[in-house]
C-alpha cells in the first residue's frame, strides 16, 4: 500500500457576473475547475490557444455551443473540447448548471482566454 501524505489545498471560490468556479486542481499538467452557471446565464464565447478541455456536467441542462453546433448535455454526459475550437456554456433553465472543467495543456493561466462575444462586456480582457 502506497505512503498517504497530507498536504494543504485550499480551494477558492472566484464569482463571476454568470455563476462562480472552484479550483480543484491546479498542477503544471492539469487544471479542474468546477463551474456553477447560474439560470438565465452564459459564459463567453472564447477559445483557448494553450489548452483543451474536458466537460462533465453535473447536474442542470447545459447548451454547449462547440464551434458551428450547439447541443444539450445533462447529468453524467461530457463533451471533449479542442485547442482552438470556439465554445460556450449557456444555462437555459431555472436550477444551475454544474460540471467538472478538466484543462489538459501547457499553460493554464485566465489570460489564455480570447472571447469572441460576453455579455458583460469583456470581449479582449482575461
Amino acid at each position: 500500500m502506497g505512503e498517504m501524505t497530507e498536504e494543504a489545498f485550499v480551494q477558492l471560490t472566484d464569482h463571476r457576473p454568470w455563476g462562480s468556479f472552484t479550483i480543484l486542481a491546479d498542477e503544471t499538467d492539469h487544471k479542474v475547475k468546477r463551474i456553477v452557471v447560474k439560470p438565465g446565464q452564459r459564459l463567453s464565447l472564447q477559445r483557448h490557444k494553450y489548452r483543451r478541455e474536458h466537460w462533465l456536467v453535473i447536474s442542470g441542462l447545459a447548451l454547449v455551443t462547440l464551434n458551428e453546433e450547439q447541443f444539450e448535455l445533462g447529468a453524467g454526459q461530457s463533451v471533449d473540447i479542442g485547442r482552438g475550437d470556439i465554445h460556450r456554456v449557456q444555462n437555459d433553465g431555472d436550477c444551475d448548471v454544474v460540471f467538472i472543467e478538466v484543462q489538459l495543456g501547457d499553460y493554464f493561466g485566465e489570460d489564455d482566454i480570447e472571447r469572441l462575444e460576453d455579455d458583460y462586456g469583456r470581449q479582449g480582457k482575461q
